[in-house]
């Protein structure tokens, strides 16, 4: 894919006829421009959704402190971006905080117990927080909230396994959209492994198999990524593949070839394997 069509990918191109983001303007046409408004995810998690509609198709998620930059309003919900993978939708406005404030740290487990006094509450896996000191086996939020110091991670300090986290998610239900060990889709799985360690997270199968480099099947190995047209996984070992799949429902590992057969029914090339 090149620059200019990354660029106008109407998946992640904050524009439509009417309006379009300010950085934008001499890029694509629209009848009005304006600036984004930052602001951040301010529940533990929140679908971005196709439409304005809370019926319409989740395409995405934010997790907690995931910066959202707003252009428009409608009823009770904002249109804008993801910044961390770039996505396009609408969520509903009261799920937002204002401003996009630095984070300090990252979820590191799968869910992690947040404490406010009698209140307790879980954040996912690569949500952001920020910490304001530690007290003893704790951190202490800059909210006043608590979490235990070990299911944190410094920015800047990532796990070294793709395949150990996605490993995790086994057993986790498939959903369109979804992102967390709650319920994933294939490439939301794969992202939030990228995510944990240090790596870009495209959102969608076609946009992750521009990552890394390219590897001869014969060659592959453990932990590269396996890619078809609309399906995404890791290959967990000789002739097996992890995904999240909608067939079974859920995060599993299963034979390459069957999960190839599959999407080579539906119409997909053959399967692209990435290394890291």
């Amino acid at each position: 894919m090149t620059a200019a069509a990354a660029i106008l990918d109407p998946r992640t191109t904050l524009a439509r006829p009417d309006l379009a983001e300010q950085a934008l303007e001499g890029v694509v046409r629209a009848r009005a421009f304006r600036a984004v408004k930052p602001m951040h995810c301010a529940v533990a998690v929140a679908p971005l959704w196709a439409e304005a509609d809370d019926a319409s198709e989740q395409i995405d998620q934010l997790v907690f402190g995931e910066a959202f930059d707003v252009l428009d309003a409608r009823g009770d919900f904002v249109w804008g971006r993801a910044r961390r993978d770039g996505l396009v939708g609408w969520v509903e406005a009261d799920v937002l905080g204002e401003g996009r404030p630095l984070a300090t740290h990252r979820v590191a487990v799968l869910w992690a117990e947040v404490r406010d006094g009698d209140d307790t509450g879980e954040l996912p896996l690569n949500a952001l927080v920020i910490v304001e000191r530690e007290d003893g086996d704790e951190v202490v939020l800059a909210d006043g909230a608590r979490m235990d110091r070990d299911d944190l991670s410094p920015v800047g300090e990532f796990a070294a396994d793709l395949l150990e986290i996605a490993e995790q998610f086994i057993g986790a239900p498939h959903q369109m959209g979804g992102r967390t060990s709650e319920a994933t889709d294939c490439s939301g799985l794969v992202q939030q492994a990228l995510y944990a360690c240090g790596l870009p997270g495209p959102r969608y199968a076609s946009m992750q198999r521009e990552l890394g480099v390219a590897v001869a099947p014969e060659d592959a190995r453990r932990g590269d990524l396996v890619l078809w047209d609309g399906h995404a996984g890791l290959l967990f070992g000789p002739g097996l593949v992890l995904h999240a799949s909608g067939r079974h429902g859920e995060v599993l590992v299963e034979a390459f070839d069957a999960v190839d057969a599959q999407q080579r029914d539906g119409g997909s090339a053959a399967a692209v394997f990435r290394r890291l």
